[in-house]
């Protein structure tokens, strides 16, 4: 009996599906999230300007070091481009927040970074969607450009 209940439990770990197992990658525009009123509601508050790598950039004065933000945001009941915009707001804040902190103006040579994995795009950037997480991960460089 026990060693029928243990291989019963096993076999239904092999085969049920990870609740988070969906894995949808969604590639958002990525100036249209920054200008957006969400950005402003989400505390993005201009003081900071963001480059994704690519990207053309004012003249860079110094740099003060790279970062890496890595965030999770709860996707159920929302489609994949709304919790993909909402997570990628909280990365943003958090690089917004380093840069302040160091005394930059900017954040340039942005690549979505997920699962260590780099991304680049002059215009876009990645996230993943899930079944109930939604992540968004950016590796970043704080400046001071003119």
């Amino acid at each position: 009996m026990k060693r029928f209940l243990i291989a019963g439990l096993l076999t239904m770990a092999v085969l049920a599906p990870r609740a988070d197992a969906a894995d949808t990658r969604v590639e958002l525009p990525f100036q249209e999230l920054v200008n957006s009123p969400e950005a402003k509601a989400a505390g993005i508050d201009g003081s900071v300007r963001f480059y994704l790598a690519g990207q053309k950039t004012p003249t860079v004065v110094s740099r003060f070091g790279e970062d890496v933000t890595n965030k999770k945001t709860n996707g159920v009941g929302k489609s994949d481009a709304e919790s993909c915009r909402w997570v990628a707001l909280s990365a943003l804040k958090a690089l917004q927040e380093g840069a302040k902190d160091r005394g930059a103006n900017a954040v340039i040579d942005i690549v979505s970074y997920f699962k260590k994995n780099e991304f680049r795009s002059a215009t876009n950037f990645e996230c993943h969607a899930g079944g109930i997480m939604s992540g968004v991960a950016f590796k970043a460089t704080y400046a001071k450009v003119k």
